[in-house]
């Protein structure tokens, strides 16, 4: 290992420059595991010679080869259920009981290979089902740093050891078509409403347009607290005047009290703009 990870620091400097993603100093082993392959197949010896490579302006797709690698895409179908029951609960009523004269737009920022969106988009189908909401032209944007999980997310069509993180078999029934193979596939009514983007969340957001609920979920926690702070900042300024923001259950906005009012849920916390 102390071979392939020679170089670790100055890979974890062009890690955090490039993605944000700030690796602590143990971390050697995630690095080897995930890059070893990539090494082996460029014929490098170790993440010094990896970083020599990438600076060529010719080895931009080694470049995002290796902060693809890096990513974590790890995610489930209605991970942690109580966001998800927030939307259906008490923040859908309020949007289309006010009457909204536009659109409901949602941000679901890395969103990995889709699971996140999909769930959302579950969730307010069912919603407008239920309550007889005969609203049109729900917007999803959804964005991730991954051209692999985007890619992924764009087919809509997962396997069977995915599909069974997380979806009950109601939503499977009713949302998803089994294709060849054992996979499935998401209705073509649930992906309409979703849009999925590559978004480095360093870069701007100004042309996502605004939002009334923005999902930052399980990625702010990879960030200095510097970066976080800076994400936050810019997130507020795509939100609608009282639009709200989700975060992980292992996350919290802390010093922008000026900025967004917390809001108990029990459970859950989520945060209004101010």
């Amino acid at each position: 290992m102390s071979d392939v990870t020679a170089g670790y620091d100055e890979f974890c400097a062009f890690l955090e420059k490039h993605s944000g993603i700030c690796l602590g100093a143990s971390k050697q082993y995630l690095v080897s595991s995930r890059l070893r392959r990539l090494l082996a197949e460029n014929e490098l010896k170790n993440l010094h010679e990896l970083i020599r490579r990438i600076q060529s302006p010719s080895q931009s797709r080694l470049k995002t080869q290796v902060i693809d690698a890096m990513t974590t895409n790890e995610t489930l179908w209605f991970r942690d259920n109580h966001p998800f029951r927030i939307l259906q609960d008490r923040l859908l009523p309020e949007f289309y009981g006010q009457k909204a004269s536009r659109p409901l737009r949602i941000w679901s920022a890395a969103c990995s290979t889709g699971q996140e969106p999909y769930s959302v988009s579950m969730v307010i189908n069912d919603y407008k089902e239920r309550n007889r909401v005969f609203s049109s032209g729900e917007k999803i944007i959804a964005t991730d740093i991954s051209p692999s999980a985007i890619e992924q997310a764009k087919s809509g069509e997962y396997a069977t050891l995915a599909i069974g993180r997380g979806l009950d078999p109601n939503n499977l029934k009713k949302h998803f078509q089994e294709v060849q193979g054992g996979r499935f596939r998401v209705n073509p009514k649930i992906a309409a409403p979703i849009e999925f983007r590559l978004l480095n969340l360093q870069d701007s957001y100004a042309l996502l347009g605004k939002f009334d609920i923005v999902f930052c979920r399980n990625v702010l926690i990879y960030f200095t607290a510097e970066f976080k702070k800076d994400i936050l900042t810019r997130i507020h300024a795509t939100l609608n005047p009282g639009g709200y923001l989700l975060v992980g259950a292992s996350e919290a906005v802390n010093g922008l009290s000026d900025l967004y009012e917390m809001v108990h849920c029990r459970p859950g916390i989520i945060y209004r703009k101010r």
